[in-house]
């Protein structure tokens, strides 16, 4: 698979949302660019913005095996891998398997459960395995979570440990909806209550894993020049000297940040990155790998204030 077809797919799957998600390109685009790069993404917004809606839209359009979980606070983590159960008819010990065993996961208000539940995905993001009483599981080499969460300021809540945030390769804040939008919205799912049915709007899958898997492989063939890389790295490095953040971004915000660079450029047509593609990232890659410090957050500036502010006074390569 080349570029221009890597390309041509993601308008397909543009086209299906489409049929059923009224906006969000810039959410879809995100979406596309870290299943092209191989990565996991993260989506916060008030409730009712359709962060899950859109969710599972796009596992029906890409034709992923899909699960979902919803996350509560009573959640286990065995409620999530799964674990092995005595079969008194055989006499045996057998894996009865969690929900995590699929391609694309849908991990709904992951910030609705505590910190123990929400470690369970930490190995299956990062090597895409699971181990179950110390037996390793493989899972898909496509496997994707695609998570969802409601502002920390929302009751219920508890906050994502940052082992766990830095495994997200976006975190992307979800607005409100424009008057037309919204007005769109209300007419197309202002029938009935409740969780619109996808059928019924007819996405279809357009692809598979297969042609997913040859997609990413074209990614990884974009041309990253030295002064690029150097462009990314002076970034990162940046933010850990950055007066406004008690802590940066790590070594893996860097690559993370490549390869996405590298997605973007193949959504755009193009065999080589440019500055403008890691610009455009930066920020839903790296707003959950900083923390602000004391003094920045007493000022009340934000994250991605300062982010952008690193952006800034770093030269980028003509």
């Amino acid at each position: 698979m080349n570029i221009a077809e890597v390309q041509a797919l993601a308008q397909r799957i543009r086209d299906e949302l489409a049929k059923a998600v009224v906006g969000q390109t810039e959410t879809v685009n995100l979406m596309l660019t870290a299943l092209f790069a191989g990565g996991h993404i993260l989506l916060e917004g008030p409730p009712g913005t359709a962060k899950t809606f859109l969710a599972r839209c796009f596992a029906r359009a890409i034709g992923l095996d899909y699960g979902r979980i919803q996350f509560t606070p009573d959640l286990m983590p065995g409620d999530i891998v799964g674990a092995n159960l005595f079969d008194f008819r055989s006499g045996a010990f057998s894996l009865v398997k969690g929900p995590i065993f699929c391609e694309l996961l849908l991990a709904d208000e992951i910030n609705r459960t505590p910190p123990k539940t929400q470690a369970a995905l930490l190995e299956a993001m990062q090597e895409r395995t699971v181990t179950i009483d110390g037996k390793a599981y493989p899972l898909s080499n496509r496997f994707t979570v695609v998570a969802t969460q409601n502002p920390l300021e929302q009751q219920g809540t508890y906050p994502l440990p940052e082992a766990q945030l830095d495994r997200f390769l976006f975190k992307h804040e979800l607005g409100y909806p424009t008057l037309e939008q919204e007005r769109a919205i209300v007419m197309g799912h202002g029938a009935k209550a409740g969780q619109p049915d996808i059928a019924a709007f007819g996405v279809a899958a357009v692809t598979n894993g297969e042609t997913l898997n040859a997609a990413v492989a074209a990614v990884s063939t974009v041309r990253l020049t030295n002064e690029i890389v150097g462009y990314v790295v002076g970034l990162i490095r940046a933010t850990r000297e950055f007066a406004d953040f008690s802590s940066g971004a790590s070594p893996r915000a860097a690559a993370m940040l490549a390869i996405a660079a590298r997605a973007r450029a193949t959504l755009e047509g193009r065999e080589y990155v440019i500055p403008d593609d890691v610009k455009a990232l930066a920020l839903p890659a790296l707003r959950h790998r900083v923390i602000l410090s004391p003094a920045a957050e007493i000022d009340g500036r934000k994250v991605d204030d300062a982010l952008r502010a690193v952006i800034d006074q770093v030269e980028a390569p003509r």
